[in-house]
């Protein structure tokens, strides 16, 4: 992230670099992740999300500079879990484990597993300690997956795709228990996705990556005054395009929506209606150069 104390960040990563044979996963990627955030690696498939996520993780070889809590994952990265929990999506649950079965695991494997959390967490809800993942309906496996999250006093929150499967509602469910009783200053947490519209409300930072680079990296609240939607008159259209837009698409009606890239909002106010875009229309452009 921008103006991020690299001495206090909670991910730094300079270089980085991963290929697998003649696929480039990681193409000197470079970013800062402080303290405190709520992060979203967003990018389309085989972009380098869940490479980057391996290699902060300590999972797999990399080339390049990268502390991760102050530490290099690749030769501290049994100290480094101590800090760290990763929970990639809801599926991952052995559909054969019971409820207190997969409580008793996450306590075995994470030594900051608070298990009476997790028990008063599991209180206010439907499930039962001897029912199986396969008997529950996608809302308590939501409520089972998000007490074994909440119960772990990790620094550093990792979640890989973590709603892939849920409907909306379950999705929403989520994100919204995760920011009402897990986050706080003294947690970060990083969410891949390539769903932006469902985490863009949770933000605080966001990071694009594209072919294993990042091409945008900035608070979400930067984002807002960085980058502006006009639907520009029809009478204005040549005017604006001499500013150069980043994208413009077409509405109905003769309608055009162009997206600009560090323009004064003021000096595009004369073209028409101005707005702050959606990340997910900012990310369709970022990526492709046009609107899906």
């Amino acid at each position: 992230m921008n103006a991020v104390d690299t001495r206090s960040a909670v991910v730094s990563a300079r270089g980085l670099r991963k290929a697998y044979r003649n696929k480039v996963a990681l193409d000197g990627a470079s970013f800062d992740i402080a303290p405190g955030r709520i992060v979203g690696l967003v990018g389309p498939n085989g972009a380098g999300k869940t490479t980057a996520l391996k290699a902060i993780l300590g999972l797999i070889p990399f080339q390049g500079e990268l502390a991760v809590l102050g530490r290099d994952p690749r030769s501290q990265r049994d100290e480094l879990m101590n800090d760290v929990c990763f929970i990639a999506d809801v599926a991952v649950l052995p559909r054969w484990i019971r409820v207190g079965q997969a409580i008793d695991f996450v306590a075995g494997v994470h030594p900051r597993f608070d298990r009476a959390r997790c028990e008063r967490f599991l209180a206010n809800t439907q499930l039962k300690m001897d029912a199986r993942v396969r008997e529950l309906s996608k809302g308590m496996i939501v409520q089972l997956h998000l007490a074994l999250v909440m119960a772990i006093d990790a620094r550093l929150l990792v979640l890989d795709e973590p709603t892939l499967g849920l409907d909306i509602l379950y999705r929403k469910q989520f994100y919204q228990r995760l920011l009402e009783d897990y986050f706080d200053e003294e947690k970060t947490i990083l969410i891949t996705t390539h769903q932006v519209e469902e985490v863009e409300h949770i933000l605080t930072d966001v990071l694009f990556i594209r072919d294993g680079r990042m091409v945008l990296s900035a608070p979400m609240d930067e984002v807002g005054e960085r980058y502006t939607e006009v639907l520009v008159d029809a009478g204005q259209l040549e005017a604006a395009r001499a500013l150069s837009p980043i994208d413009e698409r077409a509405l109905p009606f003769g309608k055009t929506v162009m997206l600009f890239d560090g323009v004064p909002r003021t000096q595009l106010s004369g073209f028409g209606e101005t707005r702050v875009p959606g990340l997910a229309d900012l990310f369709v452009a970022t990526m492709k150069g046009t609107y899906a």
